[in-house]
């Protein structure tokens, strides 16, 4: 069982780090570059970096997330109710939900949208037609990439807290724990909604900013710690 957890332990690794270093690439490289680069590079990288990028992005993302359950799902069903009584259980599952719910954005939203991008500059380079779907597509998907930015640094916390910070919960109620999913739950739906709900106008706050999304990953953090010292 030891050889089991810590072999599913390094997979999670290597799929996490695949898949967060492309979601930090896409975000703080390449779409800063594409702003300032000309047309014809920018759409050479879009027909042949950009899908090979994404191939190691969302297959890393999926690695992380099914390898990730079957852990959580194998520690819970040898701790019983004790699990969800332990700093483990409720930061391991609090961090597990973001990342399906970042794992959601990138099969759902991102990559579908993406496609759309990607076929749009193949067509123009032979000589079509530019597909007029493609900016709004690419602003879905760049809105939905940068809410994963965003959600990336209270999902690292609690993963990490889940072994290394056991002060994290100290004394766990019923009823702190039903608080704590109610008003964490209406946070994070209230973020994700921030970029599915509406892509138009010039500004999605704190969305198109690198420095507003580093610095809302890290005060969402801070909140949902402060509210997990709180209620739970």
């Amino acid at each position: 069982m030891e050889l089991t957890y810590i072999v599913l332990r390094w997979l999670h690794f290597l799929f996490g780090i695949t898949w967060i270093g492309l979601l930090y690439y896409f975000n703080f490289v390449q779409t800063p570059f594409f702003a300032e680069t000309e047309a014809p590079v920018r759409s050479g990288a879009i027909q042949k970096l950009v899908p090979r990028a994404l191939w190691w992005f969302r297959w890393g993302a999926m690695g992380t997330v099914i390898v990730g359950w079957l852990y959580v799902l194998m520690k819970w069903t040898e701790q019983g109710g004790e699990f969800l009584q332990s700093t483990y259980g409720i930061a391991i599952l609090t961090g597990g939900t973001i990342g399906t719910i970042m794992f959601l954005n990138v099969w759902l939203v991102i990559w579908p949208n993406q496609q759309v991008v990607i076929a749009s500059a193949v067509a123009a380079a032979t000589g079509g037609q530019a597909d007029p779907k493609a900016a709004p597509a690419g602003r879905r998907a760049g809105l939905a990439s940068r809410t994963n930015t965003l959600f990336s640094f209270p999902m690292l916390f609690f993963m990490g807290s889940a072994s290394h910070f056991p002060s994290l919960v100290s004394n766990v109620t019923g009823s702190g724990i039903v608080l704590w999913i109610i008003i964490v739950g209406g946070i994070v739906a209230a973020v994700e909604a921030n970029a599915l709900v509406g892509t138009q106008g010039p500004t999605k706050k704190p969305l198109d900013s690198v420095p507003a999304v580093i610095h809302s990953g890290i005060i969402l953090t801070v909140v949902l710690v402060l509210l997990i010292w709180l209620l739970v």
